[in-house]
């Protein structure tokens, strides 16, 4: 007796590790896909239907890329060559009570209307003295923008009597 183990074509709804990615077309066997990606809602039957309806997903999801790479490009353009000034109180040798870390500078970005992670800023550690510190922030699709941080001293409001 011959027997033949089917596969069938599925469109992967999820990313499947060792199977595929999201919405690639891919070669099952018949019991995986019956048993297992169809009652989890993983993958769905490579009918006409099921084509059809994969490439309008496919197109709006490259119409989402393509806005959310404009409004990226839009943020890099505009931030880049940005100076940030933020002061901080300062002792005796110009050094920082309080040191200056990504998340002070992701703060102070969000408080100028930036939506900017402390995981985008590339601060290789946190800034301990006054002064002008370019720092790279990185971005999606290896977009990546310099803004300069000048950290000036706190006013104090002593007032020196001179006697």
């Amino acid at each position: 007796m011959n027997i033949k183990k089917k596969n069938m074509k599925v469109i992967l709804l999820k990313d499947i590790e060792n199977i595929g990615k999201k919405f690639e077309i891919k070669e099952v066997k018949n019991g995986y896909a019956r048993n297992f990606l169809f009652p989890k809602d993983m993958a769905k039957p490579a009918t006409k239907e099921a084509l059809k309806w994969l490439e309008t997903q496919r197109e709006i999801l490259e119409k989402k890329a393509e806005e959310q790479l404009k409004k990226v490009e839009s943020t890099v353009s505009t931030i880049d060559g940005l100076e940030l000034i933020i002061t901080a109180k300062v002792g005796d040798k110009d050094e920082l009570f309080e040191k200056i870390n990504s998340q002070k500078i992701s703060d102070k970005l969000k408080e100028m209307g930036y939506e900017i992670k402390k995981t985008q800023i590339g601060l290789e550690k946190p800034i301990e003295k006054l002064g002008e510190y370019p720092v790279k922030i990185s971005f999606e699709d290896n977009l990546e923008a310099e803004i300069k941080i000048i950290i000036n001293p706190e006013e104090t409001k002593k007032e020196e009597k001179e006697e």
